[in-house]
Formats: C-alpha cells, sequence, structure tokens
C-alpha cells in the first residue's frame, strides 16, 4: 500500500501491520489446532511529537496438562488499534470434549466417542482503531464411529478446516491461510492455523503464514510450534502423550515513509520500515 511521506496539514500517514500472537494447539486423545492471531492493517494518522506504545503478543504457551485446551494469544496493540490474540484449541478425550476457544481466529474443535458435532472458536477480531480487521473460525469436528475428530485453527484469510476421521479418512487437517501483506516491500503471509492432529496418518499441516503441523499418534511425531513473529497457530497434540504446540508471536510494522525522531524497544529499520518484534514505542 503506499502512502504519502512527511508531515501535512491533517497529521502524518502511516502504514501499519498489526498481528496478535496465536494460539495454542489443544492437548488430549484428540486435540484442536489453534488459531491465528489476529490481523489488522490499513492507514492510520499519527501526530508530531506524539510517542505511541507499541505492543507484541507472544503466542499461546505450549500445552502439556492433558484433557485441556490449548493456550490463548496475546492481543498485540498500537495505540488504540488492537488485534485479538488466537484461539487455543479444543481438547476431546473419554466423556469430555470441549471446543475450541474463540480469539482474533478461533481455534479448531473436536470429537472422541461423542455423537454429534463440536464447533470450533468463533473469530471475535473486527475492526480497530481505523485499521481493518481479519479472523476467522476454527473448523468444527464430527464424531464417526469412535475414530478420532479433530479440526484445524481458523486463519486470517480462511476458516479452520473440518474434522472427522472414518476408517478410510485418517489424515489431520490443514489450518486455515493466513493473510499476505506486503509493507515491508514483499508479500508476507502471517496468521495461518494450526494443523489438527492424526490417529495413524499425518498431522495436518500448518496454514500458511505461521501455523504449525498437528501431531501424530502412531508413529508418535510430534506437533509443531507456530513460527515466531507471524502470528501463526500452534499444531494439535494428540494421544495423551504428544502435547499441543505453543502459537508464535505476533508483530507490529510501521511505514510513515519518513524516519522516527525516537524509538524505544529495538525495532529492526528498513529504509522507513520499523519492525517490532517486541514491545516499545515510536515517536515522529
Amino acid at each position: 500500500m503506499q502512502i504519502l511521506a512527511g508531515v501535512h496539514a491533517g497529521g502524518i500517514p502511516a502504514n501499519l501491520l498489526v498481528v496478535a500472537g496465536g494460539g495454542g494447539g489443544g492437548f488430549g486423545h484428540t486435540g484442536g489446532g489453534g488459531g491465528g492471531g489476529g490481523f489488522l492493517e490499513g492507514i492510520m494518522i499519527l501526530s508530531a511529537g506524539i510517542s505511541y506504545t507499541v505492543t507484541v503478543g507472544a503466542g499461546g504457551a505450549n500445552q502439556s496438562s492433558n484433557t485441556t485446551v490449548g493456550n490463548d494469544g496475546n492481543n498485540s496493540v498500537f495505540d488504540i488499534a488492537t488485534a485479538i490474540g488466537g484461539g487455543g484449541g479444543g481438547t476431546g478425550t473419554t466423556g469430555v470434549n470441549i471446543t475450541g476457544r474463540s480469539g482474533g481466529s478461533g481455534g479448531g474443535g473436536v470429537s472422541y466417542n461423542t455423537v454429534g458435532t463440536i464447533a470450533g472458536g468463533a473469530s471475535t477480531q473486527g475492526n480497530s482503531g481505523g485499521l481493518t480487521g481479519y479472523g476467522f473460525a476454527g473448523g468444527s469436528s464430527t464424531d464417526n464411529g469412535g475414530y478420532y475428530g479433530s479440526a484445524s485453527g481458523g486463519g486470517a484469510g480462511g476458516a479452520g478446516i473440518n474434522g472427522g476421521e472414518t476408517a478410510t479418512s485418517t489424515a489431520g487437517k490443514t489450518g486455515g491461510v493466513g493473510r499476505a501483506n506486503s509493507i515491508t516491500g514483499s508479500s508476507v503471509t502471517y496468521a495461518g492455523g494450526g494443523g489438527s492432529c492424526a490417529e495413524s496418518s499425518a498431522g495436518g499441516a500448518g496454514g500458511a503464514g505461521g501455523g504449525g503441523r498437528g501431531a501424530t499418534a502412531a508413529p508418535d511425531l510430534a506437533a509443531v510450534a507456530g513460527t515466531a513473529n507471524t502470528g501463526g497457530g500452534g499444531g494439535a497434540g494428540v494421544n495423551t502423550t504428544l502435547e499441543g504446540k505453543a502459537g508464535g508471536s505476533g508483530v507490529v510494522i510501521i511505514d510513515a515513509g519518513i524516519t522516527a525522531t525516537s524509538t524505544t524497544g529495538s525495532p529492526t529499520l528498513s529504509g522507513t520500515v520499523y519492525t517490532f518484534t517486541g514491545s516499545g514505542s515510536i515517536t515522529y
């Protein structure tokens, strides 16, 4: 997105990307993929001489407690614009099925020895601070006669894929696709959903945009965490032994077409593009 550089009568137009931390994968006999972090992009008019606070959300932590939903990601914030952390993936075991959590994008639902369909978590990301928000729901899951049911987490560009294994279809589900942005000068995809787990086939791949792969029960193959500074959701755990993995941390990127007068938090600078991978502040 092109902006006009410099200070104008109405302030300083700044191109912004704000991505929250991704949700972690759920853990149980079957777990759902973590949801990608909420995604905000657009132009915000800044004022010269004002210090703007930047908060970069951490991803939801690994879930090592069996039969427990994944941990939610943390919000990323620029001034008044808030990207919401991704929802943790659901968990299922005998007699207990807990849906994926809602968040920037929702965690995947699960079903284990349960009749019916368990929904995924909803997306709660809307527009914020004048920026346009993106996020999608986690997939839902249906038990099909005693097989594992595990859905993937939603991403900033698409919903998670519905789960429900059968005797002839046991593969995990790929995480919801993230959303691309070119603020850095190259197209980069962020906030993909975490993949779902699988009983005997490959766990679901992480969604494009840093989502982590889901675990496989037989043979044991651990899940993969979301990629740092993409807001990708963590891969789902499985079989009460392979834990749900962490979501990726978020990122905040700013390009006002001019260099700042001061920053804190040690952002990287390329031309006039400031990339925050940790919290800080910026003043123009």
